[in-house]
């Protein structure tokens, strides 16, 4: 036995040492080719590659749990005290749009869910405007099936950011040539505010070891640091080599648990999840014509603020094109972020328990790896 697992122990190494390199390349590529979320979705392509190549390796559970603790500081440091001036003005208005988003997202998530296009609630958390890596934990805690969710989610992303810098560069020919940015310092000197970030993402791991709530790792810190945030006690800081391995942790925790089953099963289902994504990304469109003509604000802003996600990367086209309210946009996807999150575990089990998803055990794609 003790032979065995000698020699199963180079051949681990191995894998990981692969898995690691092909991360690195496949991020550096997604980086060059400027596409959202390179550093999840690079190590999630590297993951993918080697489960299908035959890997056995698989992420243990205290990483991913200490993952979704920083993703739910990410989260929370997105609601900071600039957002409350433009929320109080417009909040009726703001939130009303939003929720039509979520409903509609539901509504086609629903009817993937009652065709059975995607098994049981998968097509609803896949279809959620916004929040992609904190949808893909939250998924995996309520036992949806977590590969196709990241699919799902992250191809929204990418087909969100594309359509969004279209419309910027029609309505702005500009739009998008700011000044470059500046080389990222991986390795800051600690602060106090990533003291803080360090205290929520260890109660975050509490939560998420010695407890049975739902995504309570993502979920405490997330509360906690906002509450911090908007009251402005507490700065958070969470420097690039944590972000990068906390996202490489998510990205390999879905990409590990692929099989070839469910990589045909999600070839088979594109057709019909790009064009739920279309559907989204035009009824939202069709929100924000009618957010400019209530409001008298620029088309371009409306748009933006109303974009189903992602907000890094809508924040970037945002603030690299010219006569656009920047603080607009960022309240309105600030709150339609925090709204998701919230609604997504309670909107999941109410739709699905109401559509008679067609989740027969012959049309999954089998049980994610452990």
């Amino acid at each position: 036995m003790a032979a065995a697992t000698d020699r199963r122990r180079p051949a681990r190494t191995a894998q990981w040492l692969g898995l690691l390199a092909a991360t690195l390349a496949a991020t550096a590529g997604l980086s060059a080719l400027k596409l959202p979320a390179a550093l999840l979705l690079g190590p999630m392509l590297a993951g993918i590659a080697l489960a299908l190549g035959g890997g056995t390796i698989h992420l243990g559970r205290v990483p991913y749990i200490l993952a979704q603790a920083v993703i739910g500081c990410l989260i929370a440091r997105a609601a900071t005290p600039d957002v409350l001036p433009t929320l109080a003005g417009s909040w009726h208005l703001f939130t009303l749009v939003i929720l039509a988003g979520i409903v509609a997202s539901a509504a086609i998530g629903w009817l993937l869910c009652r065709l059975g296009v995607m098994p049981g609630t998968t097509g609803i958390w896949g279809t959620s405007p916004g929040g992609a890596a904190a949808m893909v934990v939250m998924a995996d805690a309520c036992g949806a099936d977590v590969r196709l969710v990241a699919f799902m989610q992250y191809l929204r992303v990418l087909c969100v950011a594309l359509a969004a810098t279209l419309v910027a560069r029609l309505a702005v020919p500009e739009a998008g040539t700011g000044p470059v940015q500046e080389a990222v310092a991986w390795f800051p000197a600690p602060t106090a505010a990533f003291a803080v970030a360090a205290g929520l993402i260890l109660l975050g791991a509490a939560a998420g070891l010695f407890t049975r709530l739902s995504a309570g790792a993502m979920l405490v810190p997330m509360l906690l640091g906002a509450t911090l945030r908007l009251s402005g006690a507490a700065e958070i800081e969470l420097p690039p080599w944590l972000l990068a391995a906390s996202y490489a942790a998510v990205g390999w925790r879905v990409g590990l648990g692929f099989t070839r089953q469910v990589a045909l099963y999600a070839a088979k289902a594109l057709p019909a999840i790009l064009a739920a994504i279309a559907a989204l990304i035009a009824f939202c469109g069709g929100l924000s014509w009618l957010l400019a003509r209530a409001t008298g604000m620029d088309p371009l802003t409306a748009y933006l603020a109303a974009s189903p996600g992602g907000m890094d990367s809508v924040a970037v086209i945002a603030a690299s094109s010219p006569g656009v309210d920047f603080a607009v946009v960022m309240t309105m996807q600030t709150l339609r972020f925090f709204l998701v999150v919230m609604l997504a575990p309670s909107m999941a089990r109410f739709l699905a328990g109401r559509a008679d998803c067609r989740s027969r055990p012959q049309s999954g794609p089998g049980p994610v790896g452990r």
